[in-house]
């Protein structure tokens, strides 16, 4: 039975070690599978984009660059050919994929290989739960410390997701957080010390943080609503229902006298007919002399 330190949340460490799950912890390392884990996680990582030229994708070198006899020179056809300074590369890399498979089966047994090496060399310590409310890397910095790993490279598997702790170690180059699930056997051997979560190896999953006391948060609410209270006036009683109708009724009689009222005064006042001018007499006709 391979056994652990243990830790308290604070980083404290107990009295008592912890008993590692025979079932994974068996101590055999199997050193060509791992190999094999390692060479096929680096091939999946390549991305397979590099390219070189070759003669027929170099610019220029179209014409032949002196003519076949009588130079006393090598002949030559191109001066893009390979021998040539500028000219095109043989057998250069060109794009492809690198994915390499390996059996599901082989990649566990690497994966185990990995943790048993860790757990031998003392190099694997195991925690109680990781404790952040909120994501803090100072917090994390300290509970480092406390373990005596900072500096080294760390890999902290989790039970779970666990938010707050991964943005508190994304600002630590040495440091990689991830599900003790999604942990491969490169990432078990990239780091130098292996802080794993208790509730990861006995399967019962860390109870959430209790929240702050109910106390705190509660009483300032009531002090607000409170004052609230006083400083608005009372509301008055509701009449019964004659009382509002007779109210409205009165209501609607001034504001439709006073309607009326507006109405009357906007209208122009009545003028009265214009006295006729008596009308001019004509004069009488002149007698004529002749007439007389």
């Amino acid at each position: 039975m391979i056994e652990a330190p243990h830790y308290s949340a604070a980083g404290a460490r107990r009295d008592a070690t912890f008993a590692l799950p025979e079932e994974y912890f068996d101590g055999t390392v199997n050193e060509p599978v791992l190999h094999q884990a390692v060479k096929v996680f680096l091939n999946n990582q390549r991305q397979g984009t590099h390219q070189t030229k070759t003669r027929s994708f170099v610019s220029g070198g179209n014409q032949k660059p002196w003519k076949q006899k009588g130079t006393g020179r090598a002949r030559q056809g191109s001066t893009r050919a390979p021998h040539w300074r500028g000219g095109g590369i043989v057998f250069g890399p060109s794009p492809r994929d690198y994915r390499t498979d390996i059996p599901r089966k082989v990649k566990q047994l690497a994966r185990k290989s990995a943790l048993n090496a860790r757990a031998r060399e003392g190099a694997l310590h195991v925690v109680e739960r990781f404790a952040f409310r909120a994501p803090k890397t100072a917090q994390l910095a300290q509970l480092l410390a406390t373990l005596g790993v900072a500096g080294r490279k760390v890999l902290l598997l989790t039970a779970g997701q666990n938010d707050n702790l991964y943005l508190s170690g994304r600002n630590i180059p040495a440091v990689d957080v991830m599900p003790y699930p999604q942990a491969a056997a490169y990432d078990i051997l990239w780091s130098e010390a292996v802080v794993v979560e208790e509730g990861a190896l006995t399967g019962v999953m860390p109870e959430p943080l209790a929240d702050e006391p109910e106390e705190a948060t509660v009483a300032k609410p009531a002090k607000r609503s409170a004052s609230r209270s006083a400083a608005k006036p009372p509301k008055k009683a509701s009449t019964k229902p004659a009382v509002r109708a007779a109210e409205k009724a009165a209501k609607s009689a001034k504001k439709a006298a006073k309607s009326a009222k507006k109405a009357s005064a906007k209208k122009p006042a009545a003028k009265k007919p214009a006295a006729r001018k008596p009308a001019a007499k004509k004069p009488a006709p002149k007698k004529k002399k002749g007439s007389e």
